[in-house]
């Protein structure tokens, strides 16, 4: 049950991420995208919104292939945070994060994301021995 619970909040939070990508913080996440990236930070944002919405209405309806959403949304985690890094190495605030040290705090959540996405579905169970 616990489990259960987790997987939907999670889902419920990548809903609302996903929206506030394509509406009311837009501009904030734009702050997360590094600027190697080749592409439009308006782009990557509208882009990783759309992924983070599928991802939510996955985590929370997929339950047949939840470990296999589990796994993607912990890589898709780890695909991000080089945005988070990008955050705190290039002092941007944003979403409250308006010191070095919020910054950096931010870094170590992300690892509790991914270990969220796995846990809750399951996705451990995939990789271990039989």
């Amino acid at each position: 049950m616990i489990k259960n619970l987790i997987r939907i909040g999670l889902g419920a939070f990548m809903l609302l991420a996903g929206i506030g990508h394509m509406t009311y913080a837009r501009e904030t996440f734009q702050a997360q995208v590094p600027d190697w990236v080749p592409l439009s930070k308006d782009f990557v944002v509208l882009a990783s919104g759309i992924v983070e919405i599928l991802f939510g209405l996955a985590m929370i309806f997929f339950t047949k292939q939840k470990k296999h959403v589990g796994v993607a949304l912990a890589i898709f985690f780890v695909l991000v945070f080089p945005g988070n890094i990008a955050q705190y190495t290039e002092h941007r605030d944003g979403f409250g994060l308006d010191t070095d040290s919020k910054r950096l705090l931010r870094l170590f959540f992300q690892p509790v994301l991914i270990f969220f996405a796995l846990y809750s579905t399951d996705a451990l169970k995939k990789f271990k021995k039989s």
